[in-house]
């Protein structure tokens, strides 16, 4: 009975797309999707042709191309990615200094806008208006940290900077890492929270 291998395996030995496009197009045979059955059928390329292409010195020097192009697409990716962290680490970043009462007082104001916002966009969320003066204190310091981060920085700005860049993962975590860094330089009271919040975001971005 005669071997056959799938486009999957192929490019476990080696072939691109555009060397089986090349090479071996059209497949020996086709069979339906056996993961899903709407979709374009299962290319099957007989065995011992996809061998003797293999022998062939056209083969081995589409491969070495393949080979140069892929390399050279890993180092222009490499490339883009190290601009993507340089303009991150370049960013100039600056927290008001604002007297703790005032700064508090915007905070909570900040939670109860987007509390309000959020009732609208949800139907099943009923909006519970906060007063300043019954917020314990980890609830404050984490609705300081941000508004800081939101309203006072440039963060969600640069995080849609980011999307589509080569490296947005990297980048996205040397911001947080940078923005969080300068809240709790400059209020130094926030420092925890912002240790919890940046460990929190970068755990779930490990976990995806």
């Amino acid at each position: 009975m005669s071997e056959y291998f799938t486009l999957a395996e192929l490019r476990e030995r080696g072939w691109s797309a555009a060397m089986v496009r090349k090479m071996l197009d059209p497949p020996d045979l086709t069979r339906p999707n056996p993961v899903f059955r709407s979709a374009s059928p299962m290319k099957l390329y007989e065995g011992e042709r996809v061998k003797a292409a293999e022998q062939s010195e056209s083969f081995a020097v589409l491969r070495a191309r393949a080979a140069r192009r892929s390399e050279a697409a890993k180092a222009a990716a490499e490339r883009r990615r190290g601009e993507t962290l340089v303009g991150v680490e370049l960013l100039r970043i600056v927290i008001p200094a604002l007297e703790w009462d005032a700064l508090t007082r915007r905070a909570v104001a900040h939670r109860n806008r987007r509390d309000a916002e959020r009732a609208r966009d949800r139907f099943d969320h009923i909006p519970t208006p906060a007063r300043l003066e019954t917020v314990d204190g980890p609830t404050l310091g984490r609705w300081v940290v941000n508004y800081l981060r939101h309203s006072l920085t440039s963060y969600d700005a640069e995080l849609e900077e980011l999307f589509g860049k080569v490296g947005r993962a990297a980048g996205t975590s040397l911001l947080q890492r940078r923005i969080y860094a300068a809240i709790a330089e400059a209020y130094p009271v926030l420092a925890e929270e912002c240790q919890r919040q940046l460990h929190e975001r970068q755990r779930d971005a490990a976990n995806g």
